[in-house]
């Protein structure tokens, strides 16, 4: 038994502990069900409960900073479905993801590279009141991309993202990489991938 000072009271029966809590005001609260006896503790449970659920929030926000989501455009992409990926991209910005914009060029589209360096200056310029380059845009095979983290303090509000209940895609508009949207008309939702953060080569706001 553990009195609300952190005092070893020794081993006691349940009704004394119970009504020793009581005339604190306070809670018995079992924290080592499984010893032989359990462990119990006298404090306040309410507050126990908030503590604890400030910080698996705080835990969850740190495990968030290692996911990095894919965003994937065209390089003819139309001004519409443009906004839906930058709004996409900006929630995930907000909710303290990082996030990988890709060009994808097929065909002869790889012959026009400038267009997707225009596209990815774009979107970097547009998102720039939540976020940073992380790393500048870069060629790989027939994808072009560019990494955007969150800014600890925003230059202004959203572009895109107007309502603060709006929150990131869910899992059911997210894919696990290895997954691949080769068809032709695919769903703007369908855009957002999980990765690994890989090393940062160079940054700047």
């Amino acid at each position: 038994m553990i009195d609300d000072e952190g005092t070893q009271l020794g081993v006691m029966p349940t009704e004394e502990a119970m009504n020793l809590a009581r005339s604190k005001g306070l809670d018995l609260i079992e924290v080592s069900p499984t010893a032989v006896p359990p462990v119990c503790r006298i404090g306040d449970y309410g507050r126990l409960k908030y503590e604890q659920s400030k910080k698996d929030k705080d835990a969850r926000k740190k495990q968030k900073n290692f996911e990095l989501r894919e965003v994937k455009l065209r390089p003819k992409i139309d001004t519409h479905d443009y906004e839906v990926k930058a709004k996409m991209a900006e929630r995930l910005l907000l909710d303290g993801g990082k996030v990988k914009v890709t060009i994808m060029f097929r065909g002869r589209e790889i012959t026009y590279t400038s267009y997707g360096k225009r596209l990815l200056d774009r979107i970097s310029v547009d998102l720039a009141n939540s976020a940073i380059v992380e790393r500048d845009a870069k060629l790989e095979g027939k994808n072009m991309f560019l990494i955007l983290a969150p800014r600890q303090t925003p230059l202004g509000p959203p572009r895109f993202v107007h309502h603060k209940d709006e929150a990131a895609p869910t899992h059911e508009q997210a894919t696990h990489v290895g997954e691949h949207h080769d068809d032709e008309h695919e769903d703007v939702h369908e855009d957002v991938e999980h990765h690994e953060t890989p090393p940062v080569e160079g940054a700047h706001a």
